[in-house]
Order: structure tokens, then sequence, then C-alpha cells
């Protein structure tokens, strides 16, 4: 049987918590989050699946899941619809609980192995969903074929100082994988694992079914394989980014406004799904009234300016009243900043209102981490939840947590200090 990139089969894991972004996955899961202002994080690896000419999608969901479900819908915005095209959403077989969940990657396959026996393939590709990046999986699928690998890893040069976030590859001059390291301390190599690969079917089946109780490819299914089988790095030297923080992010939405960006989702083929959440479907132009000011900044669809936006993302249907000053922030659909407002340094999820002559972001202080939630808060930013309602007059810090649907009423006092929730 003569096999091309369409009998491949495609599996997007998309069921991660992604707890260290906090607010921003609180009400959805870590893919469905919105990113530089039309798009969600999964859209980048759909759209590489598209572009690199695969046809055939399960998408392995589990956490808050509706959001992520709604935003796919029939695959149509990604052309994964039609008689030998789709996308398929496949939810945990088990309980609600925690401990019923998927408990690493290789066990989410595994227990979708029946989908991967209904759709006979020669490979399978398995991405993650919540990653930043542009790339040919096409010529990943055909380095795997040269290598004649069982299995295949994308990987990429990170600074030493970051490596103990990853796996690690140490490689013989032909590419083999002949050591590895799952988040070294001390590191030996600067090659890590982006958490792409591409196995051959009948292997990976095998494997699953031999060793039941691998739970994660980097953690066990991987150092077991480099002893016996034919496992290989795939170099990418392209723009890649798990916003998997706050911090990680916010900088990767500042990256798209950088002179020569290094991330181009037109350019890249990047494509949303705007007939999901309202977005440039049925919004009208962005409209820039007098006194406004723009600097180095996106602006989508459907948004009214009044006042000043600079070096910031700001998704349909914002509003930024005559005197208020957007900066260094990033504001998803239908925010409202009321006049004389100030939001600096901010991210405020859907439907934030910013009451008149608040300031968020006040103060100098960016050193103080918040309170609560140290590890995810601590370069400066303050996190507004969905549907929060900011009192006019109120001036919050740095690095504070407002949460979702507070009411001017419930906050304890107009002035909150660096570090601190409401």
């Amino acid at each position: 049987m003569s096999w091309d990139r369409n009998h491949t089969l495609v599996l997007l894991l998309a069921g991660g918590v992604g707890s260290r972004l906090n607010l921003l996955v609180q009400s959805r899961a870590k893919p469905a989050v919105p990113f530089a202002g039309i798009y969600r994080i999964i859209d980048f690896s759909l759209s590489n699946v598209m572009n690199s000419g695969f046809s055939q999608v399960g998408v392995l969901t589990q956490y808050k899941p509706l959001s992520l479900m709604r935003h796919l819908g029939t695959g149509a915005a990604w052309d994964l619809v039609g008689r030998t095209r789709g996308v398929k959403i496949l939810p945990p077989r088990t309980g609600a609980k925690d401990s019923d969940w998927y408990k690493g990657t290789a066990d989410a396959v595994r227990q979708n192995i029946d989908f991967i026996k209904a759709h006979p393939s020669q490979e399978i590709i398995i991405l993650s969903g919540d990653h930043i990046y542009h790339m040919d999986l096409d010529d990943m699928l055909q380095s795997h074929r040269r290598k004649q690998a069982d299995m295949t890893v994308a990987t990429m040069v990170v600074p030493r100082e970051q490596i103990h976030q990853f796996g690690t590859a140490i490689t013989d001059p032909d590419g083999r994988i002949v050591e590895w390291e799952e988040k070294p301390k001390v590191p030996r190599t600067d090659l890590a694992s982006m958490g792409i690969y591409v196995f051959n079917s009948d292997y990976l089946l095998s494997v699953l079914e031999a060793h039941r109780t691998d739970m994660d490819f980097g953690m066990d299914t991987i150092p077991r394989a480099i002893a016996a089988d034919r496992v290989y790095a795939y170099p990418f030297r392209g723009y890649w980014r798990d916003v998997g923080t706050i911090q990680a992010y916010w900088e990767a939405n500042m990256d798209v406004l950088r002179p020569h960006s290094p991330i181009s989702p037109q350019a890249w083929g990047i494509r949303p799904n705007p007939e999901a959440d309202g977005l440039a479907a049925d919004r009208c132009p962005a409209r820039f009234l007098g006194g406004s000011r723009v600097q180095n900044s996106l602006i989508a669809a459907g948004c009214v300016i009044q006042g000043t936006v600079i070096n910031s993302v700001l998704s349909p249907g914002v509003r930024v009243g005559p005197g208020a000053v957007v900066r260094d922030s990033i504001l998803f659909h239908d925010c409202r900043v009321a006049s004389g407002a100030m939001v600096d340094l901010a991210i405020c999820d859907k439907r934030v209102q910013v009451g008149q002559g608040a300031v968020i972001g006040a103060g100098d202080d960016r050193e103080t981490p918040n309170r609560e939630h140290p590890k995810h808060l601590y370069t400066g930013i303050t996190l507004i939840g969905k549907g929060a309602q900011v009192p006019a007059g109120a001036s919050i810090g740095r690095n504070c947590i407002v949460a979702a649907q507070r009411r001017p009423e419930e906050f304890p006092e107009l002035a909150i200090p660096t570090g601190e929730s409401v």
C-alpha cells in the first residue's frame, strides 16, 4: 500500500490545566486562552497541521473543554471538514475526578487506542495544543522516514539556564538520540525536546500495550526506547514558545508587536475561527476617534479608541475612553476602559470594566510578588479576571489579582497595594 501524508494521523494534546496561567484558565483550557487579539493558542498547532497537508486530527481534551470545543466547531476554519478530512474531539474515557484524568502524554494516547485503530495510518504525529510556533510538520515526517526511525522527537537549542525545564537529548553525528535526561539539574546538552513526536503507528501501539505503566513519553517511553529502538532528533530552528506562565504569555504577545517580529501569524498562515466568540466575522472595523493616539499596538476589529494605547494588544470590541491610557497590556474581548483611567502592565480577561479615573498598575514596585501566588506574578504584571468591574477612582498596584466577576462593592478599599488580591 502506498502511504502519503494524508494517511498520517495527528493527535493534538489539548487537555492541560495550565495552572500557572492563574485566572486565565479558571474557566477555559490553556489551549483556548486568547492570543494576539484574534487567535487562541491552539490555532497555531491546528494551522501547522493544516498548512502541512494533514487531514485527520484527534483533539484530546480534558480540563474545562467547553470553550475549546466551541472554538473548534466542525474544524472548517482549518479546512478539516469533508469526507476524508476531520477533527474529532476526544474527551477522557473515565470519571470526573482528577484521579481519573490522563496521567501523562502516553496515558492520554493509550486511552484513545480505539480511535487510532479506527483511523489506519503509517505514522502518528503527536502535538501539544499550547505552544506558539510555526513548523512544517511534513518536513519532520519526511525526516522520520529518511532515517527509518521508530520515533522522532522535535528538538531545539535553548539557553542553558532554561534547559532544566525540558527533556534533553544527546545525539550522535547522525542525529540518533543516544542519551536522554528529563529536566536535568546539571545539563550536559542544550538540545531540548519540544514535546512534538512522530511514531510509526505499529510501533506506538506495541509500546503502549507492552508497557502499560508508562504514563509519559518524556519520562518513561523515550528513555527505554533509545536503548533498543531507532529514536532520532529532528532539529527545529524557528520561533517556539511554551506560554505556560503569565510572564511567558505576556512576552509572547509583546513579541508580536516588536519591529521585525519573530512571530508573524499572518505570514505563517495561522487561522483563527472567525465564526466563534463574536470575532471579526461580526465586528465592524476599529475606530480611532478625535484625540486618540495609538503607538506600536495591535488593535482588533470592533475596538473604539478615544484615548492612548501604547505597546498593547487589544482583542475585538475593546473600548478605551477619552483621556484613558493603556500601556504594555493585553486586553481580551469587550473590555471597557473608562475616561481618565490607566491600565499599565496588565492582562484583563474578557468583559473587564475599568472605572473612570481608576489605575491598574499603580506604583513603581515591580519586585514584590503576589502574596497568594508568588510564582505566578512577580514581574509587575497585574491580572484582572473575566467580567470584573474595577470601581471608579480605584488604585490597584502591581502583581495584583482581581478575581473574575468582582463587583465594585466587593472591593475592601479603593487602594489595593502591590502584591495583594481582591
